[in-house]
């Protein structure tokens, strides 16, 4: 095949698979896992099973390229809206409210349904422990960079990771109902914190 063709035919190739991605993300986080199936996602993703299929083998697959593809998507949004806030005052809260929002968004609705059928599934539980220790990695180097700071200054490692910790619990404080008000007084509040033990370092 020429390059000519092969060019047109590897990019419908990566449209149908981020098509796939980002539908399994939105059926696990609407109707979550039991409801989700390959054959759910694709007409989703208006492709047919086979094809979903040829892209992703197994539901596992499927599912933990999803989480790590969309949290790829977010972090980046993350850090190309962090570019364009000015420094100083204000700076770290809409840094802190970025994030909360990645975590009380559907997103980490869908991841949360994975860790729970992962927890009684070992096939998906391997796939949900390797894709949790580099979506960890990836969100706390994507805080690093956007703060601007290095995790070889005492403190910082764990004040970021602590962060981090709470934003999933705002998480999941929101699942079942609209925890939006309590919400800001507590990214106001870490906010706070995090510019603190950034000044001290």
């Amino acid at each position: 095949m020429s390059e000519a063709l092969r060019a047109p035919q590897q990019d419908r190739s990566r449209v149908t698979r981020q098509k796939l991605l980002a539908a399994a993300v939105e059926s696990l986080s609407e109707v979550g896992y039991a409801a989700t199936t390959v054959s759910v996602v694709a007409a989703r993703a208006g492709v047919s099973r086979g094809a979903a299929q040829h892209h992703f083998p197994t539901r596992a697959d499927l599912f933990a390229a999803a989480v790590e593809y969309m949290t790829e998507v977010r972090l980046a949004e993350i850090r190309e809206q962090a570019s364009s806030l000015p420094d100083g005052e204000g700076r770290t809260a809409a840094i802190v409210g970025m994030l909360a929002d990645v975590y009380t968004g559907p997103l980490f609705r869908a991841a949360l349904h994975l860790w729970v059928a992962a927890s009684t599934e070992e096939p998906l539980r391997k796939q949900i422990v390797r894709l949790e220790a580099h979506v960890g990695r990836q969100a706390h180097r994507t805080l690093l960079d956007v703060l601007d700071v290095s995790e070889r200054t005492p403190g910082v490692r764990e004040t970021v990771q602590g962060v981090l910790d709470m934003a999933r619990g705002l998480g999941l404080a929101d699942l079942l109902t609209d925890d939006s008000a309590r919400r800001r007084g507590v990214v106001r509040q870490w906010s706070h914190i995090l510019d603190q033990a950034l000044t001290a370092r």
